[in-house]
């Protein structure tokens, strides 16, 4: 067409195919729901397009189940409601209830559901026998007497072509999965994605045999994360046979993530004793693994002297990008000329380092000379690194290093972290840090732009306020999209807060700010009627919450604070009445219980559309006697939230 002609060309002359293309590279949900709102074509060509779904909402009303989106080959099912609650028993037929489901999705290959008993797995597997990836979600305690494997036989039954299985977020025990990996040897065989890997402390490891009999059954398996059992003083701790036998029966891992049991907890690590794994095994299982592409060993043992291995990974794993060590000590002499030991990794763009007591700042210099494409570093327990030795290491990396977390280094609080990635301030996308503010009082604080960070995570002692956050230098970031604040802490060796409120309403100098995760699980109280002299966790979560209210979040996660002598994690009076203060709040899941009454308090809240309540702990009670929230009152206060007397802006 020549320069300067008019055109009728409209937006509906593109070919369908290439409509189509554009539209599935789009993979944001509200995104693609407002390109829905244009045209009726554009609202079948979304839904015909759409390949991840998560449902929402009360399975009771089943009228609501949509059945536009054919097309889904992922569906995540464990946020239905009543949450916690068995699946497919809000119907006297559960089966057709199952085939529903099937009728409305019918390409699903990967599924997430909530399995609190095995009739849930047994009605829906059968439903969709091509499925390839299924993680499986449960926090509650298992059925009493129920045979061991149970919950897995009815997957591994209806599912011969699953290649990958998470039960990392599955409340069971390790003796569960062995017998039931060796009775189907053939699903077995064709597993390339194994997650066992528990994300709590109170859950024990997988021994070495247990770990080594799944192993042997699995050897196309790609991807490994397990929690083991590292301590040499426990029967069945990982040892270099352990791992030399590992590596042995699964020489095609790309990812493979061994964690201890003990690396989750909030418990100081243990410096002294070792580790019964040699840096000569260790040379051995790299040699192994050619195809290594991400490597987690946190051990919480030391292991000591482990340069002359970790030097193997650069000749022996060199597709390795991602790395992360726990409580391995030696990793970088750094005294040589050449780079020595992990600096020799060149081709790594990811490095956590967790508790290495003798990481020196000239280690950790070398470093970055050696790993020169990193793009995300983590540094946790290393007590001899200083603000010097940090801004070395951010400005040898300026170009690539987008993603910081420092915690838990004695020598970097809150400001002098801050300095020390002074010279990546105007790239970094990602941070974390320590609301340390020992020394803010008395330095000079230059106020400066952080123009890219949109995300940034603060762990915080109970007590401390978070108010000199914007005055340690993190006071201009007009791209932060998400916060999450960490909360730890005994309130019972605490007096009464000296001041009124924690400090969100600080927060409010961000103007992007939507997303928050405010995690009180590390908080410590009395849930009840505390002693003369201290305070109960009710006043305690006003001062935590107060200033919310002023706040501009669409979306809030809160874990509230726990009284672990009557193992009660519940929502008090004051979080409820903070809660529905909070005008520009869309989603609220609420990690913990409640009573029904105080639920009913955030219906005050003319924006809330989505509040869920999930008792996601270990192990959440089965019959816990304290909270209202029974099925009941859960549709009782959904019905309330979604009556068409509220009118919600959008």
């Amino acid at each position: 067409m020549a320069a300067g002609t008019s055109s009728n060309v409209h937006l509906h002359d593109i070919p369908d195919v290439i409509l189509s293309n554009i539209f599935s590279l789009e993979t944001e949900t509200r995104t693609r729901n407002a390109m829905s709102l244009v045209c009726l074509k554009w609202l079948l060509l979304e839904r015909s397009t759409r390949k991840s779904l998560t449902l929402r909402g009360n399975i009771r009303n089943l009228f609501l189940l949509p059945t536009c989106f054919r097309a889904v080959t992922h569906l995540d099912l464990s946020f239905l409601s009543p949450w916690g609650y068995p699946l497919l028993d809000s119907f006297s037929n559960p089966l057709v209830l199952a085939q529903f489901l099937r009728h409305a999705f019918p390409s699903v290959a990967s599924l997430i559901v909530y399995v609190r008993n095995p009739l849930t797995l047994h009605l829906l597997a059968s439903q969709w026998p091509n499925l390839q990836h299924v993680k499986l979600v449960r926090w509650h305690q298992l059925w009493p007497a129920a045979p061991v494997g149970s919950d897995l036989v009815p997957l591994f039954d209806h599912c011969p072509m699953l290649s990958s299985l998470d039960v990392s977020h599955f409340y069971c025990w390790t003796e569960d999965l062995p017998p039931v990996i060796q009775a189907y040897p053939s699903i077995a065989t064709s597993l390339s994605h194994l997650n066992i890997l528990k994300h709590d402390s109170s859950t024990d490891g997988f021994k070495s045999h247990q770990l080594l009999s799944i192993t042997a059954c699995c050897p196309n398996l790609r991807k490994l994360l397990a929690t083991c059992i590292f301590n040499p003083r426990f029967i069945g701790f990982i040892s270099d046979q352990t791992l030399l036998t590992l590596a042995l029966n699964c020489p095609l891992l790309s990812l493979l993530h061994l964690a201890d049991s003990t690396s989750m907890s909030n418990v100081r690590p243990n410096l002294i004793e070792d580790a019964s794994i040699s840096f000569a095994a260790l040379g051995d299982v790299f040699s192994k693994l050619p195809l290594l592409e991400e490597l987690v060993l946190d051990v919480c043992h030391n292991v000591k002297h482990t340069w002359p291995a970790l030097e193997l990974l650069n000749t022996k794993c060199p597709m390795l990008k991602s790395l992360r060590l726990g409580q391995f000590q030696g990793i970088c002499r750094g005294i040589a000329s050449p780079p020595d030991g992990v600096a020799l990794c060149q081709a790594l763009e990811s490095l956590s380092i967790k508790n290495c007591t003798d990481l020196t700042d000239k280690a950790l210099i070398a470093i970055s000379h050696g790993c020169h494409r990193l793009s995300k570093f983590e540094v946790l327990g290393c007590n001899q690194l200083t603000r010097k030795g940090m801004w070395e290491f951010t400005h040898n990396l300026r170009k690539t290093l987008v993603d910081v977390k420092i915690s838990y280094c004695k020598n970097l609080n809150a400001v002098s972290s801050l300095q020390a990635l002074e010279p990546i301030r105007d790239r970094i996308v990602k941070l974390h840090i320590d609301c340390v503010w020992a020394s803010i009082i008395g330095e000079e604080k230059s106020l400066k732009n952080w123009s890219k960070l949109k995300y940034l995570s603060l762990w915080i002692a109970v007590g401390e306020l978070l108010n000199p956050l914007s005055l340690s230098g993190l006071n201009d970031c007009p791209s932060l999209e998400e916060i999450q604040i960490k909360i730890q802490g005994d309130c019972r060796d605490q007096p009464k807060p000296f001041m009124a409120a924690f400090g969100l309403s600080s927060l409010t100098c961000y103007p992007n700010l939507t997303r928050m995760i405010l995690d009180c699980s590390g908080v410590t109280g009395y849930a009840l009627t505390a002693p003369v002299g201290h305070t109960d966790l009710s006043l305690w979560e006003r001062f935590f919450l107060s200033g919310i209210q002023d706040s501009t979040l669409n979306e809030l996660n809160y874990w509230t604070a726990q009284d672990v002598d009557v193992n009660q994690r519940c929502l008090f009076l004051p979080a409820a009445g903070l809660l529905a203060q909070c005008g520009s709040l869309r989603k609220l899941f609420i990690h913990g219980t409640a009573n029904e009454h105080l639920m009913m308090f955030l219906l005050g809240n003319p924006t809330l559309r989505d509040v869920q309540l999930r008792e996601d702990y270990y192990p959440a009670p089965d019959n816990d006697t304290i909270t209202e929230m029974r099925v009941g009152s859960c549709c009782r206060f959904e019905d309330a939230l979604n009556s068409s007397s509220r009118h919600v802006p959008d």
